[in-house]
């Protein structure tokens, strides 16, 4: 898709070049907006209670199926009493938050600030509609709070949540957790390439593959956070 002139320009300015002086300061500064960042975010998300969050594509839209399935997941998790966490935007984001909403649970949305493309929506509670600057600090925030992961069909972005997880899982930077892929059609392709490619390679694991479930229905899903949670104390991850 063709950009326009000003995020051409946005792009463009973010790589004028700066000296090292300006470097200095500008990243001694950054380390305040940091550490904000990390403090709201962590003193709103301790209060919310248990919540599951869901990933998914920006650009999936209402009436597509993993849309729906998005909002039914949302709706039967707060059944069983779990807010949802997602991150704020549009797509499979929107319908998460819709769910949640519609199921009378708590409806966090941890939005990043972009230039072009990101934008909140308005299914989230108006007082856990976080914003961030940091990718990295927004993910620290998902992966301390939320007591699953759900990932819907996505892009490079839920690649990167996803396999985030299933690292500190493998490595054990944190507890083990729920990680759901919905959409068997959609993952198995993916959980192919790490049975035939990786596994054969010694890069991972067959124990690696416990980490993760993939499922077809917004019950299967559930329920798999459901059973966890009769074993386990729910708590922040690390």
């Amino acid at each position: 898709m063709p950009i326009s002139e000003k995020e051409e320009q946005i792009i463009h300015d973010s790589f004028h070049p700066k000296s090292w002086n300006d470097i200095k300061s500008h990243d001694s500064w950054s380390v305040f907006k940091i550490m904000s960042e990390f403090v709201t975010g962590m003193e709103k998300l301790a209060k919310n209670g248990p919540c599951v969050a869901i990933f998914g594509s920006a650009r999936t839209q209402p009436g597509d199926k993993y849309y729906e399935m998005a909002v039914e997941i949302a709706e039967k998790l707060a059944d069983y009493g779990f807010g949802t966490i997602t991150g704020g935007g549009p797509g499979i984001m929107e319908a998460g938050n819709k769910g949640a909403q519609q199921g009378g649970a708590t409806s966090v949305g941890l939005n990043i600030n972009l230039p072009f493309e990101q934008h909140f929506n308005p299914y989230i509670d108006h007082d856990k509609n976080i914003s961030f600057d940091y990718f990295f600090v927004r993910k620290t925030i998902f992966m301390r709070y939320a007591q699953g992961y759900i990932a819907m069909p996505g892009g490079f972005g839920t690649l990167d949540e996803l396999s985030e997880a299933i690292t500190l899982i493998q490595t054990n930077k944190m507890v083990k957790f729920p990680v759901v892929l919905v959409g068997k059609d959609y993952w198995e392709g993916l959980v192919d390439w790490f049975r035939n490619t990786l596994l054969p390679n010694h890069m991972i694991k067959e124990e690696d593959f416990e980490i993760f479930h993939i499922v077809d229905t917004a019950d299967e899903a559930v329920k798999i956070i459901k059973e966890f949670y009769k074993k386990y104390a729910i708590k922040p991850n690390f």
